[in-house]
């Protein structure tokens, strides 16, 4: 049968060329999807240039985008000239080809094949390499600018005494240029290798000579340009040790040399500098020997070398020198490691303050009570638990809300939680573009409480200084319109035809045209293209609510801001707001860093700053330009307008020389210290993420000796938030109070220590926070010098035990209201530590919790009262108050009655057996909670405090009974042992 299909045997089909229609409309097609496709890149570029220029930093854009071009240009040409140069030797250095082989024939086709696109290959080929290079080295700009401007920290290092700016500025830089060069030659090396294969200047299969003379020459001078450069390499590799980091018994990312760098990798990286230089040299002989002979034999010797002396020989080191005595051996490097790492990271003027740290109430009880009166301003009111409070009172429109964890400033010397009412969209009953864009654009005003005392009169909620909206109070006028704000993620266009909502009251609603000068101009038909496409949303290019005086608001979280505008800076995590001059500011902390300062230990900031908080609001995590890191400052105070968005930056560490190479790089961006309002400095206080950073170094680097140091015998550890049920550390609190030795209340930041894998106190920092204090950022680190104090894990156990506590969590669990612990905070008094920590109700059907309760504990006395006064008269017996648990007073001998395991004395006997019996069923439970407290078992020390209460109970039924009457003239000892065990 015939293929009717068209086959061979069917009809033939002519497949014509398409119609001059045809390929005109393809060619108009393929011309408007590169015009589309330039416009996209345009519209980015011309976005971000707008954008910057908004915010009065185009030097920053500028600055950053042209020194990505040069470095893309010089790197990319760089490579492509080095590769090109080497495929166009190669071909020009080719054989003839008279005798063809086999294998010649074979490659042939392919040289006939590439022979008319010769020039076009060499120019694609060495176009891709050059892109992929440039596109490497523009990433490069920090390194290069850090490189270019970088000024000297004026300390050297221990090892080879080069400052410090060499390894943190120049090292990076050189080993990029290594990194490249490598690169550079192995591509180069492939290069001429293939095409001098394919042109038959290498041959593999064919009889005779493997490699014409001009392809041994070429390819030797190559590979010995690369064995020079792996000479460079082994010369900055014996720098390199410096900054090394490695794993090491002492500390975790240990930094710099150990006794084995010094002393075998140091001198095993001079001896393999100087093969590599003779191997080179070798190569390089090949031009005039035209034998691979002596190369290949000095190349051997350096792989050969590399292995027995840079690794064998520093094995053996350390196994046979090192490790039988490592302590002694490693002691010169522990202090130089101790000491560069305390002053990296700021911490090398901490030191630790004996501290007694047992304090009981005792004889002086009245004089503590007075002095807990002034030793601190009692934070009742939690940060972190009173914002659905301030949620319910003050959102006032579902459309609002305040921050999870709101923020503590200082007002009119008083400690204050505040919060912004800032814009939630998800809240909206009717989504839609032109409601989400232009009618709801902002939050409005600033809600602040006491942080120390609630409302008079109320169930237990803040005492509010500033609320209502417009909100009224102590904060004074202000512009109370919140555009920019940390849950302010979406953009806005405003200014233009369509009004705003300012605000509801009384049912009616207030409309807004925004009066300020930040934004981008919509008025112009190509920004609002370019804004079209960068922001996927076709209706900017015709919608009719876009008129004269329309401006686009974008990037307006306070953290996003300044990051843009200092791409150089790491940011604090937390911003907070402060009202001052008649705006809402935000403040944003912001810190250099390097990664390669010598002998330092590494950090992760991600892994560091991590605590309780940030687990609960991810919004509070650092913005790390650099997550791990060896060197940190808190150089400049960033402020961004809530109205406007204005970001200014401020000097802060004027001698810090990362922020001087920094400002020589961005000339102008960064105003002086001296510029600050003191209005603002008030506000200013010390950051948290850098505190949180420098208490963990803390927990090794307090101690200065390279012995203890080594064994880690007095390592500490910051404990897990005890209000938390999950394993993560407690944050620092704000707090202001008196360190021992001071006469006034400071603003401090605040945590405690406690030794590694163990709950009791080992010590507690506290830092003046304060930026108007002329000791802002002077430690106080109390260390415990006597006795095993209670831990805040161990305090909280025992409070939570309380018979008064338990009877109030089981009422409140029967009244569907659950309790919230606070933050429990630890401020010194009298060579003791003072706890305190309020505790809240929130029904299970309730919006928001109440403070309710204060519970206080000071050395094994604990109490529970409805607020703090009352907690402290009790703990202390002022006032009629009386602890409930047995006290702790000293005896006779001046000692604290702590547990013994030697105290097992009875109290005197009772002729009233059911006395008696009570009595010594208290002293068996007196006798199980020591124990348990030895232990550490809470739920043990639980039952027998329960069992403690029962006795006692029983005991004071037993007393109401009449005694049994002694014989005339019988022994009146029974009296008086029941007068001091009733």
């Amino acid at each position: 049968m015939p293929d009717r299909g068209g086959g061979p045997t069917g009809p033939r089909i002519r497949v014509g060329r398409p119609s001059r229609r045809v390929r005109t409309l393809l060619m108009t097609l393929g011309v408007l999807a590169v015009l589309a496709m330039a416009f996209v890149m345009f519209a980015g570029f011309w976005t971000d240039w707008l954008w910057y220029r908004s915010v009065h930093y185009s030097s920053v854009f500028t600055t950053t985008l042209w020194t990505k071009i040069g470095l893309f240009f010089v790197f990319g040409l760089l490579m492509a000239a080095a590769v090109g140069v080497n495929i166009w030797l190669a071909h020009r250095l080719r054989p003839p080809l008279s005798a063809m082989s086999m294998e010649q024939q074979s490659l042939d086709r392919y040289r006939m094949a590439i022979a008319p696109y010769k020039k076009w290959l060499l120019i694609g080929i060495t176009a891709l390499v050059g892109l992929i290079a440039g596109a490497s080295a523009a990433g490069q700009w920090r390194t290069w600018l850090m490189w270019v401007n970088g000024v000297p920290f004026h300390q050297k290092d221990p090892q080879f005494h080069l400052d410090v700016s060499f390894y943190a500025f120049d090292l990076p830089w050189y080993r990029f240029l290594l990194g490249f060069g490598f690169a550079a030659a192995v591509l180069s090396v492939i290069a001429a290798a293939l095409t001098h294969y394919l042109y038959g200047g290498l041959r593999i299969t064919s009889p005779g000579g493997r490699a014409t003379a001009a392809a041994t020459g070429h390819l030797s001078v190559l590979i010995g340009v690369f064995v020079a450069l792996k000479a460079v390499a082994y010369w900055l590799d014996r720098y390199g040790l410096a900054v090394k980091s490695s794993d090491f018994k002492a500390t975790d990312n240990w930094t710099g040399l150990r006794y084995v760098d010094a002393n075998a990798y140091l001198p095993a990286k001079t001896i393999l500098f100087c093969i590599a230089v003779i191997c080179a040299l070798l190569f390089f002989a090949t031009l005039w020997r035209r034998t691979w002979q002596l190369p290949v034999i000095g190349f051997g010797l350096m792989v050969l070398s590399a292995i027995l002396i840079g690794g064998l020989y520093p094995a053996i080191v350390q196994k046979f020198q090192v490790q039988p005595n490592e302590q002694a051996k490693e002691a010169p490097y522990i202090a130089k490691n101790i000491k560069a790492t305390r002053e990296a990271y700021g911490i090398k003027d901490v030191k630790p303050e004996s501290y007694d740290g047992t304090g009981v109430v005792g004889k002086d009880a009245k004089e503590k009570r007075d002095a807990a009166d002034s030793a601190a301003s009692y934070r009742l009111n939690d940060p972190n638990i009173v914002s659905p409070t301030f949620q319910q009172l003050e959102q006032k429109r579902e459309y609002y809300q305040f921050p999870m964890t709101l923020d503590v400033d200082r007002y009119e010397g008083q400690d204050t939680v505040i919060g912004l009412r800032e814009l939630n969209l998800d809240k909206l009953d009717k989504r839609n573009w032109i409601n989400d864009h232009f009618v709801y654009t902002h939050g409005y005003g600033a809600v602040a409480a006491k942080g120390t005392e609630t409302a008079k009169g109320s169930k237990g909620e803040p005492a509010f200084t500033e609320k209502g909206l417009p909100t009224s109070g102590s904060l004074g006028d202000y512009q109370q319109r919140i555009y920019y704000g940390e849950k302010t993620k979406s953009y806005a266009i405003v200014g233009g035809p369509q009004k705003e909502l300012d605000y509801e009251q009384a049912g009616s609603q207030k409309t807004y045209s925004y009066e300020g000068k930040s934004g981008v101009d919509l008025s112009n038909p190509i920004n609002r293209a370019a804004y079209a496409v960068t922001l996927s949303e076709p209706q900017i290019l015709y919608s009719g609510a876009i008129g004269e005086g329309s401006r686009l608001l974008y990037n307006r979280t306070p953290k996003e801001r300044v990051e843009a505008v200092a791409p150089w800076l790491t940011i604090d995590g937390d911003a907070y707001p402060t009202v001052v001059k008649g705006r809402v500011q935000w403040v944003v902390d912001a810190y250099t860093t390097v990664n390669n300062y010598p002998y330092s230990s590494w950090t992760t900031l991600g892994d560091t700053t991590a605590d309780s908080l940030s687990d609960k609001d991810s919004q509070r995590a650092v913005i790390a330009q650099q997550n791990r890191v060896n060197y940190i400052r808190n150089s400049v105070k960033a402020t961004v307008d809530a109205y406007d968005g204005t970001v200014k930056l401020y000097t802060w560490d004027e001698k810090d020389p990362v922020l001087k190479t920094w400002k020589n790089a961005f000339p102008g961006t960064v105003k002086d210290k001296s510029d600050i309002p003191a209005e603002l400095k008030e506000h200013l206080r010390y950051p948290q993420d850098l505190f949180k950073v420098q208490r963990q170094l803390l927990t090794k680097y307090h101690v200065t000796s390279p012995g203890p140091f080594y064994n880690g015998s007095d390592a500490w550890q910051v404990p897990n938030d005890p209000a938390k049920q999950q394993n993560s550390s407690v944050p620092p609190y704000y707090l202001s109070m008196k360190t021992p030795g001071s006469d006034a209340q400071q603003f401090s930041l605040t945590t405690t220590f406690t030794p590694s894998k163990r709950p009791n106190l080992s010590a507690f920092l506290a830092v003046d926070a304060d930026a108007s204090s002329e000791n802002y950022g002077k430690f106080t680190l109390l260390r415990v010098n006597k006795g095993d104090p209670y831990g805040p894990e161990q305090v909280q156990n025992k409070l939570v035990s309380l018979p008064e506590v338990g009877n109030f969590i089981r009422d409140m669990k029967g009244a569907a209201s659950d309790v919230l612990y606070g933050n429990l905070m630890t401020v010194p008094l009298k060579n003791g530590f003072l706890y305190v920590e309020p505790m809240y109700v929130q029904g299970r059907k309730s919006p928001y919790p109440q403070l309710k309760k204060v519970a206080v504990s000071y050395g094994s006395e604990n109490v529970f009262a409805d607020n703090l006064g009352d907690a402290l008269d009790k703990l202390f017996r002022t006032n009629g108050g009386d602890p409930d648990e047995p006290s702790d007073d000293p005896d006779k001998s001046g000692k604290p009655d702590k547990p013994d395991d030697g105290d097992k004395q009875k109290p005197p006997a009772s002729d009233n057996p059911r006395l008696q019996e009570a009595i010594d069923d208290a002293q068996a439970a007196i006798d199980e909670g020591k124990e348990a407290l030895k232990e550490d078992d809470w739920e043990a020390y639980g039952k027998a405090q329960k069992k403690l209460q029962d006795a006692l109970q029983r005991a004071e039924d037993a007393q109401t009974e009449e005694p049994a009457k002694s014989d005339k003239g019988g022994d009146k000892s029974g009296d008086k042992g029941r007068r001091e065990n009733g």
